[in-house]
């Protein structure tokens, strides 16, 4: 067996520091996507445990990771393209996910790697002074390199969460 070689590099393309943030967002995301490939219609549809689907969750990973790229690093100006992408709100009036339904996994797949590809686009033009820059909102301020730790967190904290429906369906 092939020894594995357990270490954070910097992505090519990125200034090394932000490359190694990149690296951890990407790593969490291959990891999903790994898991998720070839899953079905049923299984991306159900409701597990009463809670949500795999469909609903992923969609949500979507429009968060869109969101905080849009709204806290770029200030609010979205690709109408991936705005297009986002039909349903993300949570329904009473605070739970909206439940997405009827949407292939080759869709899923299609919509996070849409938004990704627009957040690794512009991470590649940014110099450390712009990565650690607050950008000031009504509630809080936030630097671009503190939204990619908590998207990472938040993927990583649905992608378990997706992991554990998947051994509840046997998968």
């Amino acid at each position: 067996m092939a020894r594995e070689n357990l270490a954070v590099v910097p992505l090519p393309g990125f200034i090394p520091e932000i490359g190694r943030w990149i690296w951890g967002l990407e790593d969490v995301h291959h990891t999903l996507l790994k898991k998720i490939a070839g899953l079905n219609q049923t299984e991306l549809d159900t409701k597990i445990n009463d809670g949500h689907s795999i469909g609903s969750l992923l969609y949500h990973i979507a429009l968060i990771e869109a969101d905080w790229f849009y709204e806290e690093v770029l200030g609010g100006e979205w690709n109408p393209k991936i705005r297009a992408l986002f039909p349903q709100e993300d949570r329904q009036s009473d605070q739970t996910l909206t439940h997405i339904e009827g949407e292939t996994i080759e869709e899923h797949v299609q919509r996070l790697q849409a938004v990704r590809a627009e957040v690794l686009s512009h991470f590649r033009t940014v110099d450390l002074v712009g990565w650690r820059t607050p950008r000031t909102l009504d509630p809080y301020d936030v630097t671009p390199e503190w939204v990619i730790y908590h998207l990472i967190e938040h993927e990583a904290h649905h992608r378990g969460q997706i992991f554990q429906m998947l051994s509840l369906l046997n998968k």
